[in-house]
């Protein structure tokens, strides 16, 4: 019997929890302010969330917009805050001026959380060397994910890259769970599970109005049918 695959849906308040979870979602990402691709919620949003479903949960740690970490000691203090309030998984990533991992913040922000666990966004699709960042923070506690289009554009453009790094699974630095997101339809599924990619990501998909409206539960169980092969 095959895994089943992980869909993680973004959420930006409890609604859109609630109706994540009746669509059949394994987990959520929380985020506030889309128009900044997405940014830490307050520590009252994620209690509410977390009082309205019982499925797991990672909390963005991006106090501005791009890939820059910014002030890091905020950052730590928030995540610390979150911690407090009972969220027990991340969501981050941080380049340096060059394109590179900004390691020194990861590290930093990452003995914060003492072994929670996190996922590496989509930094990785603008970074100047996927490889040399996946050896990088190979080692880092925690890490069991890296959500990526293959290509800073989407996954129209990036299939290739998410093909070819699937097939790498189990190597140095290829040892976490590729979660594909980021212009991600329908139609790419069958490839990407034929190629063992066993983890999906969606937001603007899970809200066929627009990111004014909520979750559609509907949508979301579309999607928990694809992955299922129905």
């Amino acid at each position: 019997m095959s895994k089943r695959a992980v869909l993680e849906v973004i959420a930006l308040d409890a609604e859109d929890a609630i109706a994540a979870q009746a669509g059949g979602a394994d987990r959520l990402e929380l985020v506030t302010d889309m128009a900044a691709d997405g940014l830490t919620p307050s520590v009252a949003t994620f209690a509410a969330i977390r009082a309205a479903v019982d499925i797991d949960l990672r909390v963005m740690l991006r106090l501005t917009d791009g890939f820059a970490a910014g002030d890091v000691e905020r950052l730590v203090r928030v995540a610390g805050e979150l911690r407090a309030a009972g969220a027990d998984q991340f969501v981050l990533g941080f380049l340096d001026a060059e394109g590179g991992v900004d390691l020194k913040a990861v590290e930093r922000l990452v003995a914060e959380l003492d072994g929670c666990p996190w996922t590496f966004h989509r930094a990785i699709d603008h970074t100047a060397d996927r490889d040399a960042l996946r050896k990088q923070l190979a080692d880092l506690p925690g890490l069991d994910t890296y959500l990526t289009a293959g290509s800073a554009t989407g996954v129209a453009e990036g299939l290739p890259t998410l093909l070819a790094e699937a097939a790498r699974a189990g190597e140095p630095g290829y040892e976490q769970q590729v979660m594909v997101g980021g212009g991600l339809v329908l139609e790419h599924v069958p490839q990407l599970l034929a190629a063992g990619i066993d983890a999906f990501h969606i937001g603007g998909a899970a809200r066929p109005k627009g990111w004014e409206h909520p979750v559609s539960a509907r949508a979301v169980e579309e999607w928990r049918r694809a992955l299922e092969g129905f």
